[in-house]
């Protein structure tokens, strides 16, 4: 698991995926690095992505019976996801949710297989927790079991704007919430391990340093 997290990050940073620097967050926070998963936008770097979350999730232990891909970045992720766990033995349903619910055809808000069984819901990241809240929602609805939260990357920072700090992260917000695992394929302490090892480029060590006290400040354990 420890070389899966290694060799995602390196392929984040090959991929322009994850980005040294300053930006600011929606929680208004000045932070030295940024992930876009967005940027997996062409079928090779689709497919890596899709070959990471599908080991994980396999690595992680926990029971599945379908994945579950909410609007808009869920759903790529989700029906890649399937693609790269069938080449590896386990071909599982998937399903996904549209924004605004259809009047014909098929109609309803749900496209693909019958949300039924453990569901696993598939997305890039937590910010608000909004998408997983929306998410066990329809999926409770429709009779089935959010079992788990399977995202790319973990930024463990308290939530909230700055001055109304939670002590808890969005991802522990949501387990505590939902009684379900949210599994990263990797997370900030990943990140700065990455940074601190002999892997990292003397452009990105430089950061190091800027990520440290991004953590000391808004980090949670």
């Amino acid at each position: 698991m420890i070389k899966l997290r290694e060799e995602f990050i390196e392929f984040s940073v090959a991929a322009g995926v994850l980005r040294f620097g300053e930006f600011v967050t929606k929680a208004g926070r000045l932070s030295p690095y940024f992930f876009n998963a967005g940027l997996f936008n062409d079928g090779e770097r689709l497919g890596k992505l899709a070959q990471f979350y599908a080991q994980t999730l396999l690595d992680s232990g926990v029971k599945f019976d379908m994945l579950f891909g909410p609007a808009y970045k869920g759903i790529t992720l989700a029906s890649a996801t399937a693609v790269a766990l069938a080449a590896k033995g386990h071909n599982v349903p998937f399903a996904y949710n549209r924004k605004e619910a259809k009047d014909h055809g098929e109609g309803g808000t749900i496209v693909g297989a019958k949300l039924s069984g453990r569901v696993v819901i598939i997305d890039d990241v937590i910010s608000a927790g909004t998408s997983v809240r929306e998410s066990v929602d329809l999926i409770r609805a429709q009779g089935a079991t959010p079992c788990a939260v399977l995202i790319a990357l973990d930024r463990m920072e308290k939530s909230g704007a700055e001055g109304a700090l939670s002590n808890l992260s969005a991802v522990q917000e949501v387990e505590q919430s939902y009684g379900i695992p949210v599994i990263p394929i990797a997370n900030l302490n990943d990140l700065f391990a990455y940074l601190s090892g002999p892997g990292a480029s003397a452009e990105l060590t430089r950061f190091t340093q800027a990520v440290a006290t991004y953590r000391q400040r808004y980090g949670v354990s």
